[in-house]
């Protein structure tokens, strides 16, 4: 399932970091915070791996 906006592409890379032990998950802020705790590895893959050309900065 691809991410519908920038901050959403955004928050799902920095929840995969800190999934991966890449990054503090004390950092973590938000929805980001949120998406980590409750996603799977796989699932944040997805949605950070989104092309952010064409997406929102938000979703309206």
């Amino acid at each position: 399932m691809p991410a519908t906006s920038k901050a959403q592409q955004k928050a799902a890379g920095a929840a995969l970091s800190a999934k991966r032990g890449e990054t503090p998950k004390s950092k973590l802020k938000g929805a980001s915070k949120d998406m980590e705790k409750s996603m799977s590895e796989k699932q944040l893959e997805e949605f950070a791996a989104t092309k952010r050309k064409k997406l929102p900065e938000r979703k309206d």
